[in-house]
């Protein structure tokens, strides 16, 4: 009976990871994580500025549709918000503000 309760001890003390072992796990995860960090901020630069491109271009379709609807371009941007923007939409997320000049949406940084 002691010699099957040696034998069970023996096992248990076999398994498991070192000390050293995790620490490596997690240099390993740090350095990727220093890694990955700094470009995933600087993709979310590109991402606000695609995003403000897309809202420039749709608020240039309205500019059209003004203009088919009432015979002529608007002066302003202030002149589609009610009926063909709504005010969040003559701001770009990133802050940019999009203004109307000679008919066409461009993008005011």
């Amino acid at each position: 009976m002691k010699k099957s309760c040696a034998k069970k001890l023996k096992k248990n003390n076999d398994a498991g990871f070192t000390l050293i072992e995790m620490l490596l796990v997690l240099l390993v995860i740090s350095v990727l994580i220093i890694l990955i960090i700094p470009n995933i901020a600087a993709q979310s630069a590109n991402v606000q500025d695609t995003g403000c491109e897309a809202q420039v271009r749709m608020v240039q379709s309205q500019v059209e549709a003004y203009t088919l609807n009432e015979g002529g371009p608007p002066a302003t941007i202030d002149s589609l918000v009610p009926e063909y923007l709504t005010t969040d939409q003559v701001t770009c997320a990133n802050g940019d503000a999009i203004v109307v000049t000679n008919g066409q949406a461009i993008r005011s940084e």
